[in-house]
């Protein structure tokens, strides 16, 4: 094999590369936005539903923290249900609740 027929084999690979790659992050953008509609997204453009983080505890647990409207909520995860774990307002800054007679 020549040079030139590797060359052009390696150039049509990368070609068919980024497009599949193309199509991917196309068809990707649409389910988004298919599956926003479903959804029922508010009327404003928020979703009402946005999740933010989640950490794993162990094989089946994890607590995940979302916003919903205007408040931040701290929830478990378990194979058994789903509990409310602490939930603060969306507008307010979080911080920690701090115990001025604990800092001591």
């Amino acid at each position: 094999m020549s040079f030139w027929t590797v060359l052009s084999s390696l150039f049509a690979v990368v070609i068919a590369l980024a497009i599949v790659l193309g199509l991917a992050f196309v068809l990707l953008r649409f389910l988004r936005r298919w599956q926003d509609r479903f959804q029922g997204a508010a009327e404003n453009g928020e979703k009402p539903i946005r999740f933010l983080r989640a950490m794993p505890l162990g094989q089946g647990e994890r607590v995940v923290l979302i916003e919903v409207r205007d408040e931040i909520m701290l929830v478990g995860v378990t194979s058994g249900g789903i509990s409310l774990l602490k939930s603060w307002d969306a507008d307010r800054p979080t911080s920690v609740d701090a115990d001025p007679e604990a800092a001591r």
